[in-house]
């Protein structure tokens, strides 16, 4: 199994997972050219893909998702309502859509669908079930009861650690649009994002904290707020913070 994430962040968000033979691509909110040269970077072939899973419809996690879709003839799964209101939307092959409930199959390889709160139709993160657990939670204000259950069990978990509230309220935003980050349906904060690793059962072999922004975050920032506040409580993961620009990852045999 490998989880490699091609970028993160406000201007783009795509992840790869390979697992029982199963190759999946999270999000394609970078170019497919992009998407092309990072999976061929370790050796895969993007025409090998066995499908595409949509969070939700903002541009950084479908801009790429219309040149793949030409180029591959992909299959898509997301959400009906993600559908319906997806601008890319009359671009796509309609065939290419397979809208979800809350639980399917890819290739035999089993994936959840959960619902998470962002400002968006009917936004998800994603479980995908095999020989390890491998869990994506980005683009959610808070973390509700749903969703910290659905992170339970996660032996790779990509959480989002989008922002520092202070650095956010002082910064240049306009302040509607700092309102909307905070918001319950905005962006998760990295205090937020610690509290959720610690209420955990079961803990992740490995955290990416992800989707960080890059007016109102520093990556060493969300690394050592993170870090500080689960050694409070004794505890110590294995974190990595993706990057807009370089890809990370990890391979479990």
């Amino acid at each position: 199994m490998q989880v490699r994430i091609l970028a993160s962040g406000s201007k783009g968000n795509a992840v790869f997972v390979e697992m029982d033979g199963t190759k999946l691509l999270i999000d394609a909110g970078i170019s497919a050219t992009k998407i092309k040269k990072g999976l061929a970077s370790f050796g895969v072939e993007a025409s090998d893909l066995d499908g595409v899973l949509i969070t939700h419809e903002h541009r950084d996690h479908v801009a790429g998702l219309v040149t793949l879709c030409k180029w591959y003839h992909l299959p898509i799964y997301t959400r009906p309502g993600t559908i319906a209101n997806m601008k890319e939307r009359s671009s796509i092959p309609a065939e290419c859509f397979c809208p979800i409930g809350e639980r399917f199959s890819v290739k035999g390889l089993q994936v959840e669908a959960f619902n998470i709160p962002h400002d968006a139709a009917e936004p998800v993160g994603y479980r995908l079930w095999g020989r390890k657990n491998v869990t994506i939670a980005t683009d959610l204000g808070f973390v509700t009861s749903s969703v910290q259950a659905a992170l339970e069990g996660a032996d790779v978990l990509i959480l989002e650690s989008n922002h520092d509230p202070e650095v956010l309220k002082q910064g240049a935003y306009p302040w509607p649009l700092k309102r909307r980050i905070l918001s319950n349906r905005g962006h998760l904060a990295n205090s937020d994002a610690a509290w959720a690793l610690i209420r955990m059962q079961k803990r992740p072999e490995k955290v990416f904290l992800a989707h960080l922004s890059e007016e109102n975050n520093r990556p060493e920032l969300a690394e050592t707020t993170v870090q500080s506040i689960l050694e409070g409580q004794g505890l110590n993961l294995d974190l990595t913070v993706a990057s807009q620009t370089e890809m990370v990852g990890c391979h479990f045999m």
